[in-house]
């Protein structure tokens, strides 16, 4: 029996109230999205990039068509089983790194742990080994304040891969960074992409992330108009 995709959008369609009329955001996606994929939503912004991240990680739902993830059509779902959905299968990770200022670098990546209720023996060894991942396990007692720009992404990759989602969503995550770091947090993100079989898919128009993405599906007007893969995902 063929196994399911882990994602796949069908005539997907997302549309906006805008005055008297409805602005069409996405118009007939149909995708399919495999285990262990570094994808990348292109287009220029209104290209739709966001809204349909958006859609595949639960946040919201098609207008028309549907989004399966994870065997689950998010249509169906009720709140709290589209939460315990993202909870146990997908990390994000966001250009504005979203860290709670009041909160550790170990606290921070132990959140969503805390979600999935996982005891405090398994959760510490899980948030070093995550930490250890993006080169800061020095850094568990400082807060986000005292962190450079680079290093706040990296501990937001650490807390998207510390439950080993199959799916992480990343909507410009380099949009803040230089390109040093943008490199650096690339490398890492493709390095996890390899070894943990996640599926990583980024919203973006940067040109140093299109670089290592393996797939290449490019939006206009809410419409894919390429999709291309690459046989070498670095060039």
């Amino acid at each position: 029996m063929e196994k399911p995709a882990l994602i796949e959008t069908k005539n997907l369609v997302k549309k906006y109230p805008m005055g008297g009329l409805r602005f069409m955001a996405l118009n007939d996606i149909n995708l399919t999205i495999e285990t262990g994929e570094f994808i990348g939503l292109v287009g220029p912004s209104g290209s739709g990039k966001t809204t349909l991240l958006n859609i595949m990680g639960a946040l919201d739902n098609p207008t028309e068509g549907c989004a399966v993830v994870v065997g689950k059509d998010t249509r169906e779902l009720k709140h709290k089983d589209s939460a315990r959905l993202r909870n146990e299968h997908i990390g994000f990770i966001f250009q504005t790194f979203n860290l709670l200022p009041v909160y550790n670098v170990f606290e921070n990546v132990e959140l969503p742990l805390l979600l999935l209720g996982m005891n405090t023996s398994d959760r510490k060894r899980a948030v070093f080994q995550a930490l250890e991942w993006v080169g800061l396990a020095d850094r568990v007692k400082s807060r986000p304040s005292q962190l450079s720009g680079g290093e706040c992404q990296r501990v937001a990759v650490a807390r998207a891969m510390v439950k080993r989602p199959k799916i992480v969503l990343a909507d410009e995550p380099t949009a803040n960074l230089d390109a040093a770091n943008s490199y650096n947090i690339l490398e890492m993100m493709v390095k996890l992409n390899q070894e943990l079989a996640s599926t990583f898919i980024f919203a973006t128009h940067d040109e140093k992330v299109i670089k290592y993405l393996g797939r290449v599906i490019t939006l206009t007007d809410g419409k894919v108009i390429e999709d291309i893969t690459k046989t070498d995902q670095r060039n």
